[in-house]
């Protein structure tokens, strides 16, 4: 999926050098950020010198990975989805606050769930915070089902991280 797909209101397409400033944006909101960082977020250098030239070349090499969401009406970045090739394909994303509560992330996660399985996946996951109570919500809503809660560990662990980090998945039909 290197050409843009749209959803109802959205175009996921891959990442370009000029995403670099909503990048930063997104990653400097504290609340985006709380069940990643504890609300840090990530410095610009580390964006436009690590994350969006892995992006870019990851958009070039693999059919799978991170695409930037635009809202189609207004040509407004809203986040990004991801489907992560790991073990399995793992689905993702981060969406700007004022996405929040829209259905944005049921919508692209829906359709990269559709797309993973006419790749001939056979199981696509997700994992977040025990706690993330927004994103547990979402992951139902398309139909994943909870597999196990998990107790990884962390380094630097933010608030919320000693109930655990849970797993859901879907299986292909």
């Amino acid at each position: 999926m290197n050409t843009p797909v749209t959803t109802k209101r959205m175009i996921l397409r891959r990442f370009t050098h000029e995403d670099v400033d909503h990048l930063v944006a997104l990653d400097s909101d504290p609340e985006v950020m709380r069940y990643l960082t504890g609300g840090e977020p990530t410095p610009r250098v580390a964006i436009e010198r690590e994350l969006l030239p892995r992006l870019i070349d990851e958009g070039a090499r693999s059919t799978f990975g991170r695409w930037a969401a635009i809202e189609r009406l207004t040509g407004d970045f809203v986040g990004w989805f991801a489907l992560d090739p790991k073990a399995d394909l793992e689905l993702g994303y981060r969406l700007r606050r004022s996405a929040w509560g829209k259905g944005y992330a049921t919508e692209g996660s829906l359709v990269l769930i559709e797309y993973a399985f006419a790749s001939g996946a056979r199981r696509v996951y997700a994992e977040t915070m025990a706690v993330n109570a927004s994103s547990r919500r979402v992951l139902e809503k398309v139909g994943m089902r909870h597999v196990r809660t998990f107790h990884p560990h962390f380094d630097h662990p933010i608030p919320g991280t000693e109930h655990g980090e849970v797993e859901y998945e879907i299986l292909a039909p």
